[in-house]
């Protein structure tokens, strides 16, 4: 038998599912419960809901790294859309509700996982931009698209993966024998090598390195 922290996050997630208003009467009456549990398990309605949001994110974002970071960006991308989606009142909760200067804490999860792909990319010469600038810049494309896609009678898969392609063209370039690196892309190899693996180097000594490979990146 369920408890009623449970049956608070199920009825939760039905409503959302369904499009209902999610009320607290409307979590309490569909969990059997009053509204103190609901405030003593999650301290608020908000509280229910993120915590519903936070763990349809992670079952998404719990992929495990194949060894290609290229290949990895695009399953994640695909991933990302697939959940929304698949998950359209979620998705609109999340992305919908932005305030000014207050970044979503259930939604971390998903930027930092792209944030180390990213940086995994940047060990191989890959990156054309610092890590987290890909991130932010790749993020909102998929955000824009699934968004896109959810309005649509019938999502263009197509369109997806154009986006997804030009989005990732802009942060990465495909090192070539031929080609010898750039100033810039050694810098950004160097620093997430670095990232990785600190070795024997201070604090001190990392922060001014950091500081000098930002200004070669330049």
């Amino acid at each position: 038998m369920q408890n009623a922290r449970d049956r608070l996050l199920l009825a939760a997630a039905e409503l959302l599912e369904s499009g209902a208003t999610v009320s607290t009467r409307a979590v309490c009456e569909r969990a059997g419960v009053q509204a103190p549990t609901l405030y003593h398990h999650f301290g608020s309605k908000q509280g229910l809901i993120d915590a519903v949001a936070n763990h349809g994110f992670t079952q998404y974002t719990a992929v495990e790294n194949s060894g290609d970071p290229l290949d990895d960006l695009r399953k994640g991308w695909d991933r990302h859309v697939q959940f929304g989606l698949a998950h359209p009142s979620f998705y609109g909760l999340l992305y919908g509700r932005a305030e000014p200067g207050k970044p979503c804490a259930v939604t971390a999860p998903a930027h930092a996982a792209l944030r180390e792909r990213f940086t995994a990319a940047a060990a191989r010469g890959m990156l054309k931009v610092p890590a987290a600038d890909a991130a932010e810049q790749v993020f909102a494309a998929n955000i824009g698209i699934t968004l896109t896609l959810i309005s649509q009678p019938e999502p263009d898969f197509g369109l997806s993966g154009r986006v997804r392609e030009a989005a990732l063209a802009g942060v990465l370039h495909t090192p070539s024998a031929d080609a010898p690196a750039t100033r810039a892309s050694a810098a950004l190899t160097l620093r997430a090598l670095v990232d990785s693996d600190p070795g024997d180097l201070t604090p001190g000594e990392r922060a001014l390195l950091g500081e000098l490979l930002e200004r070669l990146t330049r």
